[in-house]
């Protein structure tokens, strides 16, 4: 296999957690939504936000453009649908970029400036896969919360993702 379909299939797994979540979420009201609930952004919209924030950043930085958040707990999205949406969108952006990737592109190291201005250089395969794995984390701190409030959670470990994905081919 080569890398650009294999990370291709990373993100549409990443959009296929995020929608799951969002929909698992439908049923919290507002104030359990938005209430600190104990994680490092707070609440549950906190860390979707931060997510939001995070896919955008690493999205600037493969594309040698500008970071344009400094802070990992800005809000970038106050209404909870837009968040949902632009999550979403992000995913499809990061689609769209992976798909113009030559297998030369997944060699090589990513140099960037972190959000306190480190200059750093690591190697682009462990960091993309960072990027998705990283939504994993953040998703699976949500999924315990949603459980403590009383909720049903979403099951979203990439076998059922695959499982899904190869029943609709």
């Amino acid at each position: 296999m080569t890398l650009q379909p294999y990370f291709l299939t990373l993100a549409s797994y990443h959009r296929w957690a995020y929608r799951k979540l969002i929909e698992s979420l439908k049923p919290i009201d507002d104030q359990e939504y938005r209430q600190d609930a104990g994680l490092p952004f707070g609440s549950i919209h906190g860390t979707l936000n931060h997510l939001l924030l995070v896919d955008r950043l690493w999205l600037a930085r493969f594309e040698h453009q500008p970071a344009a958040y400094t802070r990992l707990d800005e809000e970038i999205e106050q209404d909870r649908l837009r968040l949902a949406s632009a999550l979403d969108q992000g995913v499809e952006r990061w689609r769209q970029v992976l798909m113009g990737w030559s297998d030369e592109r997944f060699s090589g190291d990513l140099s960037y400036l972190t959000t306190e201005g480190v200059p750093r250089c690591l190697p682009v395969i462990p960091l993309l896969a960072h990027v998705f794995n990283h939504g994993t984390h953040h998703r699976g701190q949500i999924t315990a919360v949603i459980t403590r409030l009383g909720f049903d959670y979403p099951v979203l470990d990439l076998p059922y993702f695959l499982a899904e994905a190869h029943s609709l081919l």
